[in-house]
């Protein structure tokens, strides 16, 4: 073999070796958890939806970042700190699956418990920041943000935002206003941008109160809020 291909297949070795060292055992996704500590929290459905639904998600993420929505959520004092769920380099070496799967399991059950604190956050002012607690959870994904893993976010929440710019009750729900409504959001920043996210709400229009008309109209506008920030997949459930 000649130099020249001798130093390219010693390169093409060593890049593999740095590839394997990097990604280790499989990697999963940079997941989210928004917990609403406002009036949807007083349902027991909404305790039940979170240690039903929560586990799961979880269980295919990484890394998982936690957020309050409060009257104030973006400010909150009310906080948690994420859970690194997979093993570090250092932690398990040989990349060994019986040592990730034994680390990931141990941290996987600190994530229940911290995303239950936040039902029982202080209100921090009248009304919902569902707006605040979304920009402050991207804002901690967004630093973990690796291209080649999935973003997800889990939201346990009615989605009834009525402080600041949004407040929903009073929201003009004519196909036109949605659209601008939607694109103000974004321009302003007050709706971070959600480019490859996955993101399901859990509890949406929980405690529906009247005007009924409006549920659909308040599903739309959601579902194009968030598409219009770059989410990939919006449920609402």
């Amino acid at each position: 073999m000649r130099p020249g291909r001798w130093t390219a297949a010693i390169t093409a070795v060593g890049l593999l070796s740095m590839g394997v060292a990097a990604c280790g055992t499989e990697s999963r996704a940079v997941c989210g958890v928004i917990v609403d500590s406002t009036s949807y929290a007083d349902p027991a459905a909404s305790r039940t939806d979170l240690t039903s639904k929560l586990p799961g998600f979880v269980d295919g993420c990484d890394w998982v970042g936690f957020a309050a929505v409060t009257g104030a959520s973006e400010s909150s004092t009310c906080r948690e700190d994420p859970v690194a769920v997979a093993a570090t380099e250092r932690e398990n070496p040989n990349d060994n699956p019986v040592v990730e799967e034994r680390i990931r399991k141990h941290r996987l059950t600190q994530v229940l418990p911290r995303a239950s604190k936040l039902f029982n956050c202080p209100s921090e002012g009248e009304g919902s920041d569902v707006l605040g607690a979304l920009r402050y959870l991207v804002k901690q994904m967004n630093a973990q943000r690796r291209p080649d893993l999935a973003h997800r976010v889990i939201v346990f929440s009615d989605l009834i935002n009525n402080r600041g710019d949004l407040n929903v009750n009073k929201l003009d729900l004519s196909e036109a206003a949605r659209q601008a409504k939607a694109k103000e959001l974004r321009q302003s920043r007050l709706l971070p941008d959600l480019t490859g996210y996955d993101v399901v709400v859990h509890g949406f229009l929980r405690k529906k109160g009247s005007n009924p008309d409006r549920f659909p109209l308040l599903e739309s506008f959601w579902t194009e809020a968030l598409e219009t920030a770059g989410a990939t997949s919006v449920d609402l459930l």
